[in-house]
């Protein structure tokens, strides 16, 4: 699960939690939350403690581990950069207020759904930013 996140270096592996850099230290959190027994995984400033080509490169190993897991991952961010990378099936902007559909999921976009899915990570594809 660590390769799949992007977190390749079997010799960091064998480093404690605490010697490990952020991107890596979000990288093996990512990881152990996809291990888990646990259909939604929600992560709070994706990406903001790595530099920006960290993040890209890391938001496209994730986004592909989380695919095949078939969970649910919430990334919540401050960074647009990453989304094109990430892939996201929905993209919520705070900036805006607004939802918006990144592929097509078969269901109807309407205030009353983008509400309640928000509030659980129902329905709303594997990847939401």
């Amino acid at each position: 699960m660590l390769c799949s996140v992007g977190f390749a270096s079997p010799p960091d592996w064998l480093k404690s939690y605490d010697c490990l850099s952020q991107g890596e230290k979000m990288r093996v959190d990512i990881a152990r939350a996809l291990c888990l027994n646990q259909s939604l995984i929600v992560f709070d400033e994706f990406t903001s403690v790595v530099d920006r080509e960290i993040a890209k490169v890391s938001a496209y190993a994730i986004s592909k581990a989380v695919r095949l897991s078939k969970k649910k991952f919430i990334a919540v961010t401050c960074h647009y950069d990453v989304l094109d990378w990430l892939d996201p099936d929905w993209d919520f902007s705070t900036d805006t207020m607004e939802s918006e559909r990144k592929k097509e999921l078969g269901r109807p976009l309407n205030s009353k759904f983008t509400g309640a899915a928000i509030a659980c990570g129902r329905c709303f594809g594997n990847i939401i930013i």
